[in-house]
């Protein structure tokens, strides 16, 4: 696995293949077509010349946790009790532009293939895992990653939600005012112990919550999260199903046999 480190030389660099009638030096004289630039790490190189995440998947060992009001901001919002989960694997990046259209929309071009996708409510981010041999994680299997072997605030640690760390405060907040996302993987320091970006802010996530509730549930934030509460590893938001926004996105969890 590659260092999250690597993942810093991803941003502000551009990828892929312009037309033939383009090409500047770099063009075969056989084929007449350009030949695509080099992806940065950790970006693998896609068949139309773009640049997308690889498809990198972490296992997440067995866990017993206690999921309880681990700070003050907690307390009356968080309902003590203990989480056990089996074994599973989980995407160490969240879904991205690149991977969901060329699967709903074969042969689209995408300008900004590096960026998690949104948009997308939590039944079509089921039927992407679903093609994909994977489903979504649990809301327990996403708290076993985010916290690990300990009891973890942030994903990182118990350390502050600050901006190099992860996409979020960016709606006129404290990192910034800008309207959308990160690249997946762009803040390396935010990443768990196991590996796993961005699993706080740049896109909240879907997760299954099986508890008969009619209303679908998101973890870990996003670029829209005005505040760092909205960060932790206890926090969520509930919407009605079908919702959708750009601030919401996914990955995949994957079982274990």
């Amino acid at each position: 696995m590659r260092g999250p480190t690597a993942a810093l030389l991803s941003l502000g660099l551009g990828c892929g293949c312009r037309p033939p009638t383009a090409c500047e030096g770099g063009t075969n004289d056989v084929a007449r077509s350009c030949v695509a630039e080099r992806c940065s790490d950790p970006f693998v190189q896609l068949p139309n010349g773009g640049c997308d995440a690889p498809k990198s998947q972490i296992a997440v060992p067995p866990r017993t946790i206690f999921v309880g009001p681990s700070d003050w901001e907690a307390e009356g919002r968080v309902r003590p009790r203990t989480v056990s989960t089996a074994a599973f694997r989980i995407d160490a990046y969240e879904v991205t532009e690149a991977r969901y259209f060329a699967w709903r929309e074969p042969g689209r071009r995408v300008a900004a293939t590096r960026l998690p996708v949104s948009n997308v409510s939590s039944a079509e981010a089921a039927q992407f895992c679903a093609s994909h041999h994977g489903r979504l994680p649990s809301e327990d299997e996403w708290i076993s990653a985010a916290v690990g072997d300990g009891q973890r605030r942030y994903p990182w640690g118990d350390t502050g939600a600050v901006c190099i760390r992860a996409s979020w405060g960016k709606a006129g907040g404290q990192c910034g005012r800008a309207s959308q996302t990160d690249a997946v993987g762009a803040h390396p320091r935010g990443a768990t112990q196991d590996g796993i970006f961005d699993l706080a802010g740049n896109v909240s996530e879907w997760v299954t919550y099986n508890n008969g509730a009619a209303f679908d549930v998101a973890k870990g934030g996003s670029w829209r999260s005005p505040l760092a509460t909205e960060l932790r590893n206890w926090s969520r938001s509930e919407h009605p199903f079908g919702y959708r926004d750009r601030a919401t996105g996914f990955r995949c969890a994957y079982d274990v046999k």
